[in-house]
């Protein structure tokens, strides 16, 4: 099977495929698509990502975009290392975890968004509150998500016990954008200890956007 990965280095969506790719141990080969230069816009691109969003998976030459679709996908076709419980309602929790940046928080404050809120405010610094606003509330979520669970007698150090799952996927690249916006976290202990516990893996570490950072980015 041939794999070649459409991805940005900062992006936080193609972040989680990185890792999940990591994970699982399945080769890909990589084609860095540069979101400022406005590449992904282009009809060429769009062929392939009708959004014109990384990342995109082309799998034996047919493409697939969207995260979670890309990595449910993996899920179902390379199970080892699993990435969802077996336990259902743990799985659901987990799909609740992942929606909750997925469609809750990283919409609400990607390039995009952050260049059409300053575009329609006619004010370049509106974009970093807004994103600091929309960030902050997902995160509470996730939190209070967490502590919910500890009551259920889920016990860590990962989000749902004691093997990263999905909702790490979607919850670090949040925080490393979190910190981009210069969030305080300090309101996030438990989200902060299942991103310490994840960042100490060795997948994690092969699929960190500092490794795939060109030599000299732009912005």
């Amino acid at each position: 099977m041939d794999l070649l990965l459409h991805h940005y280095w900062r992006s936080s969506s193609s972040w989680r495929v990185r890792w999940a790719l990591a994970i699982k141990e399945i080769e890909y080969r990589s084609n860095a698509i540069d979101l400022l230069s406005g590449t992904q816009a282009s009809d060429a691109f769009k062929k392939e990502s009708p959004m014109g969003q990384v990342p995109c998976l082309v799998v034996d030459g047919r493409p697939l975009s969207e995260s979670v679709a890309i990595l449910e996908w993996l899920e179902e076709t390379h199970p080892t290392p699993p990435l969802l419980p077996r336990d259902p309602w743990l799985r659901a929790r987990a799909r609740q975890l992942v929606e909750m940046i997925n469609a809750g928080t990283q919409p609400l404050q990607n390039l995009v968004v952050l260049k059409e809120v300053s575009h329609l405010l006619h004010d370049k610094g509106a974009a970093k509150p807004w994103a600091q606003k929309w960030i902050a509330r997902g995160l509470s979520a996730f939190e209070r998500e967490l502590e919910m669970l500890e009551r259920e007698g889920v016990s860590g150090p990962h989000a749902l016990g004691a093997s990263i799952t999905l909702p790490e996927l979607f919850l670090v690249p949040q925080l490393y954008n979190a910190r981009r916006q210069e969030i305080d976290l300090a309101p996030y202990p438990r989200a902060l200890a299942v991103e310490a516990a994840a960042l100490d893996t060795p997948a994690a570490k092969a699929s960190h956007p500092d490794r795939f950072q060109p030599a000299h980015p732009a912005g």
